[in-house]
């Protein structure tokens, strides 16, 4: 018998794999991803005021019309001509469970153009609608 035949005979090919380096590659990555997620938030840094209340979900974010006194008719702070109340509003509310707006006027704004923006938030099929004042001072 040759030596030189027998160890090569016995050597074979490895069938195990060697975990080692991609155990390695797992930690590394895995390092990577823990310190860039908190680098990865986007919008704008507020710092926001505490308050013991329910937080409101995304659909039930509040709608505010406002009337200013030069009769400028406002969804929010978006300025709209009161023709198109009816179509915005319904567009915003398609998919709303809950269809609440509250009206804010200004106390000179002539009755007449309150009643007709009632009239336009009522025609888009919100069902409640909510009248925003000051309260009263005392005497």
């Amino acid at each position: 018998m040759e030596i030189g035949s027998r160890n090569t005979a016995d050597r074979g090919a490895m069938s195990q794999i060697n975990v080692t380096p991609l155990v390695d590659v797992m930690l590394v990555l895995l390092i990577i991803f823990m310190v860039t997620a908190p680098m990865m938030q986007q919008g704008v840094q507020v710092n926001l005021p505490k308050a013991d209340t329910k937080g409101l979900s995304p659909q039930e974010v509040t709608v505010v019309i406002s009337i200013e006194r030069s009769g400028k008719l406002f969804i929010n702070n978006s300025e709209i001509p009161i023709g198109e109340l009816r179509s915005r509003l319904s567009g915003m509310f398609a998919t709303r469970t809950k269809k609440e707006v509250f009206l804010k006027a200004d106390k000179d704004v002539p009755y007449g153009e309150v009643v007709q923006a009632m009239a336009e938030i009522k025609g888009a099929g919100i069902e409640r609608l909510g009248m925003v004042t000051e309260p009263a001072q005392r005497r």
